[in-house]
């Protein structure tokens, strides 16, 4: 009788743990499918609720929308094309060209024209000499181009024999331009408004400028001082 009561009892309780072990199971079960529906409303939401979000659109608004969008880029664009070929500003180092440009006056190069066009007497250009990446920027006026002649004899400058229009006052110091030169082709003899004291197309530092080198048209003026601002003439 004890044998069989003690092997009833340890039947029961193996039978228990079984029921309790299949009771959590299937708790455990239950919890995870409805933590699956819950994340499938959450990720995934219904057919009606796509629909209402649809339907809520004002759908005529698409155009004018599409529209402000292209203005907005157009006027991105065209304020990058003014800025970068019209508006790089470059300092003036010196007075070699007053009383056009003093020392800080800023200037705003127009690196397009040359594209088109090539510098003229008497156009006021922006160069580094010899392709001198180190250097800082140059601003002088073209007075010589290809294949003109230039010499300055007796503090005068002249260009193919004519006195030049550009430079009226005398110049002390005639450098390269003592002796006749002729202009290669894309070259052009540069002087400062201001030609004592002016490092320019006269020093062999620098000589007639290679129209490579030349970054733009010197068009428009900031003044450091109080006088404003205006074109170069």
């Amino acid at each position: 009788m004890k044998k069989s009561s003690i092997r009833g009892n340890f039947t029961g309780r193996e039978n228990a743990r079984k029921r309790a072990a299949k009771k959590r199971r299937k708790q455990r079960e239950a919890k995870r499918r409805k933590l699956l529906r819950q994340q499938k409303r959450i990720q995934q939401p219904t057919k009606k609720k796509v629909v209402k979000l649809l339907r809520s659109i004002d759908w005529s608004l698409i155009p004018v929308i599409g529209k402000w969008i292209f203005q907005i880029a157009l006027t991105i664009l065209i304020a990058f094309v003014c800025v970068w070929y019209f508006g790089q500003r470059v300092s003036v180092v010196g007075d070699s060209m007053k009383p056009v440009l003093e020392n800080g006056d800023i200037v705003l190069a127009n690196r397009i024209v040359y594209n088109a066009s090539k510098p003229k007497r008497g156009d006021v250009i922006i160069f580094k000499p010899k392709g001198n990446e180190n250097s800082h920027y140059y601003i002088k006026r073209v007075v010589a181009g290809p294949g003109d002649k230039v010499r300055i004899a007796d503090g005068t400058l002249y260009v193919n024999g004519q006195q030049s229009i550009w430079v009226t006052e005398r110049v002390l110091d005639a450098g390269i331009a003592e002796n006749e030169l002729i202009l290669g082709s894309g070259e052009y003899f540069c002087i400062g408004d201001n030609p004592n004291n002016s490092e320019d197309s006269r020093s062999a530092n620098i000589g007639p400028v290679d129209e490579d080198d030349i970054v733009g048209k010197a068009w428009f003026h900031l003044k450091s001082s109080t006088e404003g601002m205006g074109f170069i003439k």
